[in-house]
């Protein structure tokens, strides 16, 4: 895999799981959103100059489509203890299932002009 996930500290007993993200990513946070309520849609198409972010599927699954220019790949998010790690050169997409939940956390809060809305001219090919 060439994109890097981390796997974010879980603790389960019959209670429940609880999963830990102090201290797991390697930028600090200015932003958190979620998506919600877009079943089967397709979100993102982008990259960033600097915003570094985070994806979670807190609930249900996100197949995330990655493309930094050298190389593409298709992630699918289905636990959340699972954290895709997207840096600013990432072009990506994500297509929610029905009722999945996506958290984001980024580096940066929402600036448009840090938006790269075109994709890599030469899609590259595993």
């Amino acid at each position: 895999m060439h994109f890097p996930i981390l796997s974010l500290p879980t603790f389960a007993d019959a209670r429940g799981a609880l999963t830990v993200l102090e201290g797991a990513l390697p930028f600090a946070i200015a932003r958190i959103y979620w998506i919600h309520a877009a079943d089967g849609q397709t979100r993102g198409g982008h990259r960033h100059k600097e915003t570094r972010q985070a994806l979670v599927a807190v609930h249900g699954s996100v197949s995330v489509y990655m493309n930094d220019g050298v190389r593409e790949e298709t992630i699918k998010l289905q636990r959340p203890s699972d954290c895709l790690l997207v840096e600013p050169k990432d072009w990506h997409t994500f297509t929610l299932a029905d009722d999945a939940v996506v958290l984001v956390l980024a580096s940066h809060p929402y600036d448009r002009a840090d938006y790269i809305d075109e994709p890599y001219v030469d899609a590259p090919h595993d």
